[in-house]
């Protein structure tokens, strides 16, 4: 494979948040009764007409604002004529010779080495419907609830060499999507889907080869499996005197293979031309700064402000920075208790490990970002122990509620009584001579022991600092006068 050059290129599609579909009032959303948001307009019946919706046209400009593109102020529709049984009207209303948006760049970084992909451009166009495959019954159904729903597609250069370089390019479109607010990027959904254009060539050519077309992966590691398996497929291909032809191929994730659908076709076989039924767009300078103004800020302005205003290390920023809902809730949580260090610390360690095992959802908590930065407030406060917040924690996941009320109901609120901790301490220490005397004589690691039998008893009583100092105070009393401990 050291003899072949992988070149790929990718066509992103993305449908936009918008209520509605993007030529019709019915509801754009996810799930339903099959084909139960449909109208003549959407499955396109005879005498209807189209209405372009305003808010898809402008999710489309703010998706190229937020991935660094030119935004034409001119674009038109155009007619892509094809039949498909998920197409009900046998073409789709797409953007061809104008689209909306122009060329930009997109930063990478792959194995440490950054790198930067060119955008092509961005168009606007309809979503097609879903065929639904019966197995048993062998019959194919289709289901046109997606049909007409608003949908980019982003078009690269042939600028990857790499299934690591393609992935990293499908997770960075999605996060900024994410952040611009324009998709949800739910690739499971079909919400986010992805076309890859692969070809390989021999070091040192000028030309690339011929390439293949993988169409709807649905995840971002299919997407690295896919380029994997067609590399191999197109260089033994060659290895073994064959050629590779331009075809449509789709990706079997069980099998781990790819598979051919039909011969690629090129532009001139889908017959475009100008759709007479909507007009063309322009967009004036002040709509285009509007919408550059609700823009919110973006991961590289997230990340500089973590680093430099909250002073977090860089690691901890890009963990925020690299999931918009954590960076949300994080900022959300500032807002009411502005201590970055101790609410990333708190977020980064026990409340991810509570996601992460699956008690924990970030999109359904049963409390708010307000009484999480209370429970960090009453830990960071010491009025109550790193161990008891873990707790209310926990109950908060699993009930939430007001974190001081769960405190106060379980006896963790530390209300400190000296005349208790000096008496604890020394009956603690009377009942553990051996541990007292090895710790006098130099073996310093039982006072671990020591301190967690008294953190125990004095629970509520006082905090972690306050036990460890008196009973260091009274550890080290006697050991001038102890013979042992004398060098």
């Amino acid at each position: 494979m050291d003899k072949y050059i992988t070149v790929i290129g990718l066509e992103i599609h993305a449908e936009l948040l918008t209520k509605t579909k993007i030529f019709c009032g019915c509801a754009a959303g996810f799930g339903g009764g099959r084909n139960s948001r449909c109208c003549p307009i959407c499955l396109g019946m005879p005498g209807t007409l189209p209405l372009l919706n305003k808010t898809a046209v402008e999710y489309a400009v703010r998706a190229g604002l937020a991935l660094g593109c030119e935004i034409n102020k001119f674009s038109v529709f155009d007619r892509k004529n094809y039949f498909y049984p998920d197409l009900p009207k046998s073409y789709q209303i797409s953007q061809l010779y104008y689209p909306i948006v122009g060329r930009g760049e997109i930063p990478i970084e792959v194995n440490g080495v950054g790198k930067r992909i060119r955008i092509n451009h961005i168009h606007l166009e309809e979503d097609a419907g879903k065929l639904i495959h019966d197995e048993v019954s062998g019959m194919t159904l289709a289901d046109y609830n997606r049909c007409g729903i608003p949908l980019i597609e982003i078009v690269s250069e042939p600028d990857m060499r790499s299934a690591e370089d393609a992935m990293a390019y499908v997770e960075q479109i999605s996060l900024l999507l994410k952040y611009a607010g324009v998709c949800d990027c739910k690739m499971e959904q079909g919400s986010l889907r992805c076309d890859v254009n692969i070809s390989v060539m021999k070091q040192g050519s000028k030309r690339f080869g011929t390439r293949t077309e993988i169409k709807n992966i649905n995840s971002v590691k299919n997407v690295g499996r896919a380029i994997r398996y067609e590399e191999r497929r197109q260089i033994r291909l060659l290895e073994s005197g064959g050629r590779v032809i331009q075809e449509t191929r789709r990706y079997d994730a069980a099998a781990d293979v790819t598979r051919s659908m039909r011969s690629k076709e090129d532009a001139d076989d889908y017959r475009y031309f100008p759709e007479p039924d909507i007009m063309h767009v322009y967009i004036s300078d002040e709509q285009l700064e509007a919408i550059r103004a609700e823009l919110p800020e973006m991961p590289d302005a997230r990340l500089a402000r973590y680093t430099n205003i909250c002073k977090l290390s860089k690691a901890d920023a890009l963990i925020f920075v690299k999931d918009k809902a954590l960076s949300d809730l994080f900022d959300d949580v500032l807002a009411s208790y502005n201590s970055p260090a101790s609410v990333a610390s708190f977020i980064l360690t026990e409340f991810l490990r509570r996601v992460n095992l699956g008690e924990l959802d970030i999109n359904s908590m049963a409390f708010t970002a307000e009484q999480l930065g209370a429970l960090v407030r009453l830990s960071n406060n010491e009025k109550i122990s790193k161990n008891d917040a873990k707790e209310v924690f926990r109950i908060m996941a699993e009930k939430g509620g007001d974190p001081e009320q769960i405190a106060e109901q379980n006896g963790y609120i530390i209300t400190v009584d000296m005349q208790r901790v000096e008496a604890e301490i020394g009956r603690i220490l009377s009942e553990n001579v051996s541990q007292v005397q090895q710790y006098r004589n130099g073996e310093k690691k039982v006072l671990g022991f020591i301190m967690g039998q008294c953190t125990k008893a004095l629970r509520g009583a006082a905090t972690p600092a306050l036990i460890k100092t008196v009973l260091e105070n009274k550890l080290n009393e006697n050991a001038g006068s102890d013979g042992q401990t004398q060098s």
